[in-house]
């Protein structure tokens, strides 16, 4: 074992396990000799061979031959052969007939050692007894009557049926094996000294074994000959101490021999990883997984028998279904009755049933971690389908978030029947075992129907469980549900016949009536295979116990045989900790939990003490014997590469949990689990115990080699994750390895698990920071810079207040980042949104952007309206799409859900209404809605549902429709004004009125029965505004009414009155299902408000916001949620953020400042922003960054265009849009001094300060000005103009920058480019940008400036050559353009923030992208700091890092890990001048893409240089 831990660490860094497998440690020495012992040696020796990939088997010989046992069974010619030589001895043969009792059985039938019965003195008789049967096999070899290979079952010890098992029975071993001899000089010098006792054979008087030696010295031969590539000799000198370990000559031995097996094994392991393939080592997983479902499905087909006409109907039904589309089929039948047989049946004919070239997936649920929850089954499922029919792999993008996996899931099947080829059909087995169906209320990811030549079969339980139900509710053809009945009587004798022949068994004619009166009318195939594991048991000689009659009996049955066997205590916890673990343990964490329960071990070694002082193990026979008993009942689940062990039947688990796992064991159970998997007692970590004949406490190492991750491989139960103490300890390295490993959603799965069971809030607080992170972890890839990025900027708000977990998360990931070798962005504070607070998640669908919502309340669904027609059905309590509702062919309008959830009518710019059903994604039927094609018709925007009278009302700004929701026809339609459209409609249900409100601002009432004109008035109190948006308020009995300029008003057909008044036009409005909320949605906010006896009064302080324009929102179920949804520019499809409203007022962290412009400056290190105050951009507010409020606001008269602020000279520089420049000093409020513009009322464009902050540009549409910034009391005094100079051009200034010798760059609108010399007039044009130039900055030193414009193109100049150095270009699949940018404080580097929410860093040395981070906001400008910079966001929050680069190449990094289909290139002009001076093309960037393209591992990412 000692020798094992150099193994173990290298195994480890190659993703292998090593386990050390001696079934004789820690054992009496009577238990070695066992029979049993022996062929559980054998078959565990079968078991490593099978198993290994490396080492499988090593022996050390010496000059012992071992003992040699007596055959356990004797087959019956081989007895007749020996008790014919016995006959003339009667004492003889009367002792072996005592021993060996028939068992007829067996087939053939067979002679059974009988074991001595309880305190029987053995040893004398079975030493005569052994001697009688060799001197028998003896006599009967040399006359021919039995074989050698029979002699030798006599003669061979326990060692040599070792070695060749091995290895001698196979010549292709000696990669994995190993055998040292050891052999000592002239040992029979010496055989008489009492030291050499127990170092040969002996016979019983003392005297040398022969026999003993001659078979051992034909054992090395026989190695030698055949496998001499293994021998490792070791020849010592005699010794009388040589076994001694303080012996010099023994202890250099022992280490030679170490570091011999330490160098081979690791040998072997490198070899055999040579031999695998390279190329399908990623893929290992999915052959391991469909591997493991082969195996399963041959083993349960062996013994398959009968439904031979159920299996004709269903081929019968397939070849039907073939050429059309069709539902899924579903078997169905009692647990136990047979329908994995039948599934893994029809696996096997489906050649034969559809074709030779049909593709089948078999999936056996729940028997394999990937096969245990939707989303590794549907990753498995897909990488197969595109493996076997020549199909793209799912990218990575797809792969990280599950709605994306279902949607190509789905695609992949389309796919797959266009091909119009060969079929394909897919058998998932055990829908109940299936982790997200087993109490789910739908099955979000299951097709409803499958296109022509896909085929989609499912079996699930019938009963209590629920699952047929599930799918019952969404399947509705009766058609597709075909039942598994009980077996005949003819079939169920047939199957038990067909079990015995393959047992080698059979039962006499008293056992076969025992079997049957047990089992009268049983035809369930799982109770008869349950008793016949019993009846195998029975020898003919042995009276049985009559059988259980049912499952749970023959469970409970099975338990006590087991206790009988192995003792009550060693089966409970055995199968207690089975139970327990969440996805099962491998043999080697069986073992290691095992040697940390101290009851086992106390109860092991109650009669005799451990064989080391140093450790203490748990012995492994105990756990073989066992594991051989449980056989038929124990799974093996692949998981990761390895096999963990888990209960095979559903009953065997309930009845463990009943009798085992009760009351405190339970608890007991999950303590010493989690000590295991924390790593408590790892490492050489000692664990004190008090053995029963010690009688003293022994600190003992128990060797537990548990180490950590993969987490995929020991994720536990609930009830054994760690303990919040152990997660303080290492969770952050916990919480990447398990997110890189398994992924966001699994990562929160745990988390899920692990809350409820931990009283921490600081646990809630990181779970939630983990779901803000998930649209980053989809968009970009699971990355740990990434990851602990986002986990830093959310959590770093809490590190002070909650130190024990929070706190230890954040300073891990800062010793993470201060130990990284790769250019990397560190976070010094808090900036991305922070948990705690009313965002609770932000999800993204496959689609364009969101312009209708509604909560299906009762189903808990959410049914999202896209502008690419297509109707997103989410299911909200798993957070996944389960349905995409296609058929508009135009932008989704509006969507209504009624009829308790289960149905939903849409709207679309195409003109029609369809009618869905919500559970089974089914269209019902569809209306035209009236007018035509042309663009210039006005659409529908407005839809009612009037339940109780089965209508549907359509409104467009010309016309209004009630339709009949059972029959689809027309009950009226009501024409309006084309010359004064209508804006907003709603229904007042309690008034049986439709109420109307013009453009113009008419209020009309109409009749909802019959479709007239019931009134109408006029809106006085609202002028200069035009209706935008209402909602109905049925309480009231009026409609509240958004307006252009934002106003809110509460109308009715007596009055109309003003609510409130927002910054921006109202876009919608909801309302709550009980009227007590109302959303307003305005640019890129929400405001919620609550009702009172007025109407609406403001209900949060703070508005919710999105990175764009709302579109749409919803109110969720008792009033808790609203999701608020937009067209999410960067990714160009829907994203919608859900809002948990009991948290609006209670904010942990400050609040973050409220700027909507982008016109933001910093003071003070970042601790006071500035920026136009929001309704009045006469005023600048001034933000407090640390109590997140606002500290005061400045009057500037005049609407702000620009603020700049120079720190050392505490001045606030205001450009106005009358062309005013107010500079306000940063200590007091008075002193403004005030920069008339030089022509009246033209805005001014831009600022810039100097790097010396002496000098000011202020940059208006074709204009200049210059001005001198000098020291005075009590503030600066600044001068000028000095300058003013004209572009001269007619486009406009769009960025300006200003050096202290009166040098000014500037940029136009058109992506011209200028250097200003003011001293001599003199403009020097650079070479123009391709689109709009949106910064332009210059060096510390003022010897270099940096250009950024709008298509992402960024220029280093060189100012004193007027041209640029470098051209650095980065595009991606999002990218929007240059924001800001500005030199580092050492001008090596330049940070640059992009339009796509991301800021890079490029190096100004050569050009080279050094690193990319995603900041989910656009940053508005960067300030640069002594170790990095800090930045405002759109999003509120201060961007404040350090930037670190450890690596002098830095270069040879990949920026771009973790940012999918992204490419960087730099130009470099110097190599350019030389490359055309060779006389090389001119076309580089081209060249140079393709060139290094072929390099790049990742197709979808390139990094250039030229």
């Amino acid at each position: 074992m000692q020798r094992g831990k150099p193994c173990r660490t290298f195994c480890q860094k190659h993703g292998l396990m090593f386990e050390v497998v001696d079934l004789r440690w820690g054992i009496q020495n009577t238990e070695v000799t066992d029979h049993l012992t022996t062929e559980l040696c054998l078959e565990e020796v079968d078991r490593c061979w099978k198993t290994s990939i490396g080492p499988a088997f090593v022996a050390l010989i010496g000059d012992q031959y071992g003992p040699r046992v007596v055959p356990s069974r004797i087959d019956e010619k081989e007895w007749e052969v020996l008790r014919a030589h016995l006959t003339a001895r009667p004492s003889d043969l009367e002792l072996v007939a005592r021993h060996f009792w028939r068992d007829e059985n067996a087939v053939p039938p067979t002679y059974v050692l009988q074991a001595p019965g309880a305190g029987e003195a053995c040893e004398p008789e079975e030493a005569t007894l052994t001697s009688v049967l060799r001197s028998g096999a003896q006599e009967a070899r040399r006359l021919g009557l039995i074989t050698q290979e029979q002699w030798q079952r006599y003669h061979r010890s326990v060692i040599d049926w070792e070695i060749q098992q091995g290895l001698l029975s196979s010549e292709d071993r000696d990669q994995g094996a190993t055998v040292f001899l050891r052999e000592i000089q002239d040992p029979y010098k010496h055989i008489l000294e009492d030291c050499a006792l127990g170092m040969v054979d002996r016979l019983a008087d003392g005297c040398l074994d022969t026999d003993a030696q001659n078979l051992l010295s034909s054992l090395k031969g026989r190695i030698t000959d055949t496998h001499p590539g293994v021998l490792k000799a070791h020849r010592l000198p005699w010794s009388r101490d040589l076994v001694n370990p303080k012996n010099k000559i023994h202890a250099r031995y022992l280490k030679e021999l170490g570091e011999q097996f330490v160098a081979r094994a690791n040998h072997q392991v490198l070899e055999r990883l040579c031999e695998l393939d390279v190329a399908g080592r990623e893929l290992a997983w999915l052959y391991q997984e469909i591997r493991h479902h082969l195996w399963q499905s041959s083993e349960v087909t062996q013994n398959f028998c009968g439904r031979q006409e159920l299996l004709a109907r269903l081929g019968q039904q397939l070849r039907h279904d073939d050429s059309k589309q069709h539902t899924p089929l579903v078997l169905f039948g009692p647990p136990g009755i047979g329908k994995t047989a039948l599934m893994c049946k029809l696996a096997e004919q489906m050649p034969r049933l559809l074709g030779h070239k049909t593709v089948t997936v078999l999936r056996l649920l729940g028997t394999s971690q990937m096969s245990s929850d939707a989303r590794g089954l549907l990753k498995s499922v897909c990488f197969q389908v595109c493996l076997a029919y020549g199909l793209p792999l799912p990218p990575a993008q797809v792969l990280d978030a599950h709605t994306r996996v279902v949607q190509f899931f789905h695609t992949l099947l389309h796919t797959v029947s266009c091909r119009n080829f060969e079929s394909l059909v897919l058998l998932l087995d055990a829908m109940d075992d299936l982790d997200s169906v087993r109490h789910a209320r739908r099955v979000p990811w299951l097709p409803l129907n499958c296109p022509p030549r896909v085929h989609l079969i499912l079996s699930a339980c019938s009963g209590a469980l629920g699952v047929l139900d599930t799918l019952q509710r969404v399947l509705l053809d009766p058609e597709a549900y075909w039942e598994v009945k009980p077996l005949s009587g003819n079939q169920r004798q047939e199957m038990i016949q067909h079990l015995l022949v393959a047992a080698r068994r059979t039962l006499s004619p008293v056992h076969t009536d025992l079997f049957w009166a047990s089992l009268p009318e049983c035809g369930n195939p799982g109770q008869l295979r349950l008793a016949f594991e019993e009846a195998r048991k029975w020898a003919s000689f042995t009276v049985p116990a009559p059988l259980a009659t049912t499952a749970e009996e023959a469970t409970h049955q099975l338990c006590t045989r087991l206790e009988q066997t192995h003792g009550q205590l060693l089966v409970a916890h055995v199968l207690g900790y089975i139970v327990s673990s969440r996805h099962g343990l491998s043999e080697a964490e069986l073992k290691d939990v095992l040697s940390l329960d101290d009851e086992v071990l106390q109860a092991v070694y109650r009669d005799w003490t451990p064989p080391s002082k140093e450790l203490l193990r748990f012995p492994p026979l105990l756990w073989v014997r066992l594991r051989r008993d449980l056989g038929y009942y124990l799974a093996r689940r692949p998981v990761d590469g390895f096999t963990l062990l888990a209960i095979a039947h559903r009953q065997l688990v309930e009845v463990v949990r009943e009798r085992y796992l009760s009351g405190s064991e339970r608890a007991k159970r999950h303590t010493v689990l989690a000590d295991f998997f924390s790593g408590t007692w790892s490492q050489g970590t000692k664990k004190l115990i008090t053995l029963p004949l010690v009688g003293k406490p022994l600190n003992l190492d128990r060797k537990v080699k548990y180490l950590g991750p993969p987490l995929s491989t020991c994720s536990l139960h609930p009830m054994i994750l760690p303990s919040q103490d152990e997660l303080e300890g290492g969770s952050m390295s916990w919480i990447s390895c398990r997110g890189i490993s398994g992924g966001i959603e699994d990562l929160l799965d745990d988390f899920d698990l692990c809350a409820p069971h931990l009283d921490s809030p600081e646990v809630g607080l990181v779970r939630e920071a983990l779901q803000l992170c998930r649209p980053a972890v989809e968009l970009r890839g699971m990355e740990r810079s990434l990851l602990y990025t986002e986990l830093l900027a959310r959590l770093h708000f809490f590190a002070t207040s909650h130190p024990a977990l929070v706190g230890q998360l954040c300073q891990q990931a800062q010793s993470w980042f201060r130990l990284c070798t790769h250019p990397v962005l560190v976070p010094l504070g808090g900036f991305l949104q922070p948990p705690g607070g009313p965002l609770r998640a932000t999800l993204s669908g496959c689609h364009k952007g969101i312009t209708a919502m509604e909560w299906g309340v009762e189903e808990k669904l959410l049914v999202i309206g896209t502008q690419d027609g297509i109707i997103a059905v989410w299911d909200m309590e798993e957070q996944h799409v389960i349905h995409m509702l296609t058929g508009h062919t135009g932008e989704v309008r509006c969507v209504k859900v009624f009829a308790k959830g289960t149905l939903a009518i849409s709207a679309s710019k195409d003109y029609t209404l369809r009618l869905w059903n919500l559970l089974t994604g089914q269209e019902k039927f569809t209306i035209w809605d009236g007018g035509s094609k042309n663009p210039t018709e006005p659409q529908i925007w407005s839809l009612h549902v009037d339940e109780a009278h089965k209508v549907v009302y359509s409104a467009s700004a010309s016309k209004i429709n009630a339709w009949n929701l059972e029959t689809a026809e027309p009950v009226f339609h009501i024409l309006g004004d084309a010359s004064d459209p209508w804006m907003c409609m709603a229904m007042l249900a309690s008034q049986a009125t439709l109420l109307t409100v013009s453009r113009d601002g008419v209020v009309s009432l109409w009749s909802s029965a019959t479709g007239k004109l019931q009134g109408q008035q006029h809106m006085s109190s609202i002028k200069e505004e035009t209706p935008t948006c209402a909602v109905s308020v049925q309480k009231q009995g009026k409609l509240v009414t958004g307006f252009s300029n934002g106003s809110i008003s509460l109308v009715s057909s007596k009055e109309h009155r003003l609510l409130e008044k927002l910054p921006d036009a109202v876009r919608f409005l909801v309302v709550s299902e009980d009227e007590s909320l109302l959303a307003a949605g305005f640019g890129r906010s929400v405001r919620i408000f609550l009702a009172d006896s007025r109407g609406f009064r403001r209900f949060t302080a703070t508005n919710l916001e999105h990175e764009d324009v709302v579109e749409t929102a919803v109110f969720g179920p008792e009033n808790n949620l609203i999701v608020t949804g937009s067209l999410d520019a960067l990714i160009q499809s829907s994203s919608f953020k859900v809002w948990d409203l009991s948290n609006a007022h209670r904010s942990r962290v400050p609040a973050p400042f409220l700027d909507r412009t982008g016109l933001t400056a910093v003071s003070h290190n970042g601790s006071y922003v500035y920026f136009p105050k929001i309704g009045d951009k006469n005023k600048v507010t001034i933000w407090d960054l640390e109590e997140g409020e606002e500290q005061d606001s400045l009057d500037t008269s005049s609407e702000v265009k620009c603020l700049e602020v120079a720190e050392q000279r505490k001045l606030l520089f205001t450009g106005l849009v009358s062309g005013v420049v107010l500079v306000f000093p940063l200590n007091s409020r008075q002193d403004v001094i005030c920069i008339p513009p030089p022509e009246a009322r033209k805005a001014i464009h831009c600022m810039s300060l100097s790097k010396c902050e002496d000098r000011l540009a202020i940059a208006y549409d074709n204009m200049v000005l210059v001005l001198d910034i000098a020291p005075g009391d009590p503030c600066p005094v600044i001068n000028g103009p000095r300058y003013t100079f004209y572009t001269q051009l007619p486009e406009t200034i769009s960025s300006v920058a200003i050096l202290m010798d009166y040098r000014v760059v500037y940029s136009m609108t058109n992506g011209d480019l200028f250097l200003y010399e003011c001293a001599n007039s003199k403009a020097f044009p650079l070479e123009a940008h391709r689109s709009r130039v949106a910064c332009v900055e210059v060096s510390h030193k003022e010897q270099l400036v940096v250009s950024g414009s709008e298509d992402a193109l960024l220029r280093l100049w060189d100012l004193q050559a007027c041209k640029w150095k470098f051209e650095m270009s980065y595009t991606s699949s999002y990218c929007r353009g240059v924001q800001c940018a500005c030199f580092s404080k050492n001008d090596k580097y330049v940070y640059v923030g992009l339009k796509d929410r991301s800021i890079l860093v490029w190096s100004v040395l050569d050009g080279t992208l050094l690193t990319v981070q995603f900041v989910h906001a656009v940053v508005n400008r960067i300030i640069p700091t002594t170790s990095g910079f800090i930045a405002p966001t759109r999003h509120g929050y201060l961007i404040r890092e350090r930037f670190q680069c450890l690596s002098a190449r830095a270069s040879q990094q990949d920026p771009l890990r973790n940012f999918k289909k992204a490419v960087w290139m730099v130009k470099s002009r110097q190599r350019e001048e030389l490359v055309a001076a060779a006389g090389a093309p001119r076309d580089l960037e081209s060249e140079s893409a393709q060139g290094n393209e072929t390099k790049s591992n990742k197709c979808s990412q390139v990094c250039l240089i030229v």
